[in-house]
């Protein structure tokens, strides 16, 4: 598999926030041109999935995953129903795309539901998850959020309670979205917390903190991230998931230098 830069990670391009300007299936050109692998996205709802696929396939690209379950929230057992159906539905459209990740939240905080409670339904929510998923051959990753700045409201908001949540869950199918932006916001720790956690961790996101541009521009050392998470050995995908501070091409340019 193709990867970049010194360190050999596998980088993957959020096509939701690079290259906005240009229609969704033309995004894909873009990261191929870039000279980047791979590409992700968030919602199936108002995309054309075939004509997804067919570029897709005609450029060489990996997808390296999208959106489980937009409908429902698993922090409530009242969704549950809602959330397992669409997690069907893109369980499906993995399948064409040839992703083997799919990315779940958890939702708003319910204020007449204890936070116990809400813990307790995200790992009934994911156990009830696994016959959907084990037998294709997709895990999932489940994303803590920052809730100060871009995601007021969310439940979950720190990784140490993802990695409990995961070892309830206790599937290899099941991994955690650590993203680095995000969890610099919340708590900072990020190297050693990778490190600690590298069996847990399926996916990486990365911008920079703040304004989540790409890395470079703000206070985290992402030299320094970059070469720890790959001496530490980890294997999955790096995402660039950040709000470009230039235009997208001089963007992915600058994290390419970096890498």
């Amino acid at each position: 598999m193709s990867t970049i830069g010194s360190h050999g990670l596998m980088i993957s391009v959020c096509v939701e926030m690079l290259y906005r300007e240009l229609p969704f299936v033309e995004r894909l050109r873009a990261v191929e041109q870039a000279g980047c692998p791979a590409y992700e996205f968030w919602r199936l709802a108002g995309k054309d999935l075939d004509s997804i696929v067919a570029e897709q396939q005609r450029l060489g690209l990996i997808c390296a995953g999208l959106l489980g379950g937009e409908d429902g929230r698993i922090a409530d057992p009242s969704s549950r129903d809602r959330y397992l159906a669409s997690l069907e539905r893109a369980v499906a459209a993995a399948r064409k795309l040839g992703a083997k990740s799919l990315i779940v939240t958890s939702g708003d905080r319910i204020p007449d539901l204890s936070p116990s409670a809400q813990y307790t339904s995200m790992v009934e929510a994911l156990k009830e998850s696994l016959p959907i998923v084990e037998p294709r051959g997709i895990t999932l990753v489940l994303e803590p959020l920052n809730s100060l700045v871009d995601h007021r409201g969310i439940f979950l908001d720190r990784s140490a309670d993802g990695f409990r949540i995961i070892d309830e869950v206790n599937s290899p199918n099941v991994k955690l979205l650590y993203d680095i932006y995000h969890m610099q916001v919340m708590e900072g720790n990020l190297i050693a917390t990778i490190q600690a956690n590298l069996d847990q961790i399926g996916h990486l996101h990365v911008a920079d903190v703040p304004g989540r541009h790409e890395p470079g521009t703000g206070e985290i050392n992402y030299r320094n991230v970059f070469r720890a998470i790959s001496e530490a050995g980890y294997r999955g995908f790096v995402g660039l998931e950040f709000r470009p501070s230039v235009d997208s091409a001089a963007a992915l340019a600058a994290v390419r230098n970096l890498l």
